[in-house]
């Protein structure tokens, strides 16, 4: 794919895949305690939530612009240094968090310190990608894959699980965020088992820097995998938008308050890191374009057997415990993918830009999804909580459909194992 890549990967001893997981912890950890804990005491307190949804904003609004620290980190320093320097940061904002009073007047100051805070944990996701993508070899692409989400979910579980229960049990503030910056700065140890890559991209002379890493993003974006990649992140397959609305559609199911805490919380995160480690192990058995189409078929039926079962409580469960399951597969599978795409070399910076344009599906499923749902029509099939499903499995089928015309098309082969 890119002929220079071979030069960054020298014959050392490979990092475990393991390692990447506990690295990744704290990406995860400061988004769960903002989405899960910080959500739920200023809730508690009687903040509106218009209000506390403007806290995850901040992280969306870095997840989308993220990209464009990319090149900073593959251009400069070391990724060993970036992983410690924003590892660093990450838990300054993750105290930070916790040293306002929980009172409405606290919100635009967490604002601020959130979008501080996710710069720095984006670098670290950037950075742990670049580390992966240099020093865990081909045969095990799959299996980090499926660890670096692990970790994310996992993370998001301490820092929002864990955080609340440490908050709901003291009555100082600072002291679940203090913990779990602690637990931050400790993941950091896993550098340890990490080699720095030698990367041929960087260069002393800034202009022939830039240059060099644009060469390796065109490199990688014109060879067919690149623009079979490039494609997969605009198709609705395996986006898992109806995570963004089981909330809102629970009452279809006559789910109550506790059923929704279960879907959406710990216990989902870890059924999905379940599918995320059998996911990257499969990925690095078979084919990862079609171990990822097939986890993306396996989602629509399992959203269309939801549709057809009966609307009741504990089908909620099954059904959306199910499809977190199938979600931690397809989480997999695209990294699993998009580290086979990218080769080396600024791993970083192609990592991540296929990752925040894998993005704009999500967005566009979890808006049409909405507005099935709210329609009115003379049948269910495609209206109301029903229709909702039938959406999400029929344009999934559509992408598998695109993205299998397009393999035909390019003549890609099947990866090498």
């Amino acid at each position: 794919m890119n002929t220079i890549a071979p030069a960054y990967f020298p014959e050392k001893k490979h990092s475990h895949p393991i390692v990447y997981m506990f690295l990744m912890l704290p990406f995860g950890i400061t988004g769960g305690y903002v989405t899960i804990t910080l959500a739920f005491l200023f809730g508690k307190i009687g903040v509106s939530m218009s209000n506390i949804a403007g806290l995850a904003t901040a992280i969306l609004l870095i997840g989308i612009f993220k990209f464009l620290f990319g090149p900073l980190v593959d251009g400069f320093l070391t990724l060993k240094k970036w992983c410690l320097i924003s590892g660093i940061f990450t838990a300054i904002g993750m105290l930070a968090l916790g040293i306002l009073p929980l009172k409405e007047s606290s919100l635009t100051p967490l604002f601020w310190i959130i979008l501080a805070g996710n710069v720095a944990v984006s670098i670290l996701g950037i950075a742990i990608n670049g580390l992966a993508a240099h020093n865990v070899p081909e045969e095990m692409k799959g299996r980090v894959s499926g660890y670096i989400n692990t970790g994310n979910l996992g993370g998001t579980g301490l820092g929002g699980g864990v955080g609340l229960l440490i908050a709901e049990h003291t009555s100082n503030p600072l002291l679940p965020a203090a913990i779990l910056a602690v637990v931050c700065m400790l993941c950091s140890l896993g550098l340890l088992f990490v080699t720095e890559p030698v990367n041929l991209v960087r260069h002393p002379d800034v202009g022939k820097n830039i240059a060099n890493m644009l060469t390796d993003l065109w490199d990688t974006l014109k060879t067919k995998m690149g623009v079979l990649a490039m494609v997969l992140c605009f198709l609705p397959l395996c986006t898992g938008a109806l995570q963004n609305l089981w909330s809102g559609a629970a009452g279809s199911w006559s789910a109550g308050a506790t059923t929704i805490s279960f879907v959406e919380g710990i216990f989902s995160g870890l059924i999905t890191a379940a599918g995320c480690l059998l996911g990257g192990w499969i990925c690095d058995r078979v084919d990862r374009k079609r171990a990822y189409l097939f986890f993306g078929l396996l989602l629509a039926i399992c959203a269309v057997g939801m549709a057809y079962c009966p609307h009741t409580e504990i089908m909620f469960i099954y059904w959306t415990s199910i499809y977190a399951f199938i979600l931690g597969l397809c989480y997999a599978g695209f990294s699993a993918f998009v580290f086979e795409v990218i080769g080396r070399g600024a791993a970083g910076t192609k990592y991540t830009m296929y990752a925040c344009l894998s993005n704009i599906p999500i967005l566009y499923m979890t808006k049409i999804e909405g507005w099935v749902f709210d329609s009115k029509g003379k049948t269910e099939t495609f209206h109301g909580a029903t229709g909702m499903l039938n959406i999400e499995a029929l344009l999934g089928v559509v992408g598998i459909i695109i993205f299998l015309v397009l393999m035909r098309v390019l003549k890609v082969q099947k990866s090498v194992k």
